[in-house]
């Protein structure tokens, strides 16, 4: 017959049975790990929002204030 080769032992941790997690909250991490980086992404696109304040303006200065900032923008 031909040469067989005996099957690899690998290390595992103790309490891994087949290489298999066996606590179903292991299953949660992804999502656990999306949601912090969504709320940490939404938490600095919105940082400009929440520096400005809440201020009630109205049309026009709001107007007057857009062309200021294009104006610097375009120089």
């Amino acid at each position: 017959m031909g040469i067989q080769a005996t099957p690899a032992v690998q290390a595992m941790p103790e309490g891994t049975e087949g290489g298999v997690m066996t606590n179903p909250l292991w299953m949660l991490m992804p999502w656990v790990v999306f949601a912090v980086a969504a709320g940490v992404k939404f938490w600095r696109l919105t940082s400009a929002w929440r520096q400005r304040g809440t201020t009630n303006k109205s049309t026009d200065q709001f107007r007057r204030s857009l062309e200021r900032i294009w104006a610097n923008k375009g120089s």
